[in-house]
């Protein structure tokens, strides 16, 4: 038995109310829907604390690097 024919028997029909030609997501809809929603939630989650432990540092730009005199780079051996 398909799991939407077992929603089906759950849900009480409304015979002569239900329209047909009227399409509906019901429970099933819902229920995928909710689970999209946790798992991108859970993504959001897990991406904030992936990008929280980034140790990113910006390397000097070419411009400044090459700015600099020559002899400041010989006068500081620490650099």
């Amino acid at each position: 038995m398909y799991a939407t024919q077992a929603l089906t028997h759950l849900v009480p029909l409304a015979a002569e109310e239900l329209d047909k030609n009227k399409v509906t997501p019901g429970v099933l809809g819902f229920l995928v829907f909710a689970a999209l929603a946790v798992g991108v939630w859970a993504l959001m989650k897990s991406m904030n604390r992936h990008m929280g432990r980034v140790n990113f540092e910006e390397a000097p730009a070419p411009d400044a690097v090459a700015a600099e005199p020559a002899g400041d780079k010989a006068a500081s051996p620490g650099k």
